[in-house]
């Protein structure tokens, strides 16, 4: 059963919009709910012809701290397409591009309190570029081997959730 929404407001806070609903819940009672409403977004494992991977360390001010994650980024209301997101942020972050491209899925990567969607995508073929990074974006690009990604993720060091669905999304699909 859909909740049935009695109304709806919606406060718009820096980049994000936080929806606050009220609602019937399934069991006729009524309450709140709340969720940030989030662009859709994308993630890119994009993989070199000698079988390396593009992976970023990546400074982010939410946590403090550096984390390893492949190339991402929000779909934008003037692009809504997906993979012409990926080709962009894939260029932005990186500094190269992909002649092949592979859609993987999407996933929601948390949506007890988003209404985030991220389209995953494999990236192969790819060739140097130009970097161009945002001003709030302080990175390191590093191509690291397959079995190297492997072992961060299992030592816990690449929490990225994006990246963690596209890589689990490539293994499935090479079984």
């Amino acid at each position: 059963m859909v909740w049935k929404v009695l109304r709806s407001a919606t406060e718009k806070k820096d980049r994000f919009k936080i929806v606050i609903d009220q609602v019937v819940f399934p069991n006729n009672r009524e309450g709140r709910f709340s969720y940030v409403d989030f662009a859709k977004g994308v993630c890119i494992l994009a993989i070199t012809n000698d079988s390396q991977v593009l992976c970023l360390h990546q400074y982010r001010h939410s946590l403090k701290s550096w984390q390893w994650e492949l190339p991402a980024g929000a779909i934008d209301a003037t692009d809504r397409d997906p993979l012409e997101t990926a080709k962009r942020e894939l260029q932005e972050e990186t500094g190269y591009v992909a002649n092949s491209w592979t859609p993987i899925g999407s996933v929601f990567p948390s949506p007890g309190s988003t209404s985030e969607e991220i389209f995953l995508f494999l990236a192969t073929d790819l060739e140097p570029s130009i970097q161009s990074l945002e001003d709030s974006e302080q990175l390191e690009v590093h191509l690291i081997s397959l079995v190297e990604l492997k072992q961060l993720i299992t030592k816990g060091k690449f929490q990225h959730g994006a990246g963690l669905a596209a890589v689990a999304r490539y293994l499935a699909s090479e079984e």
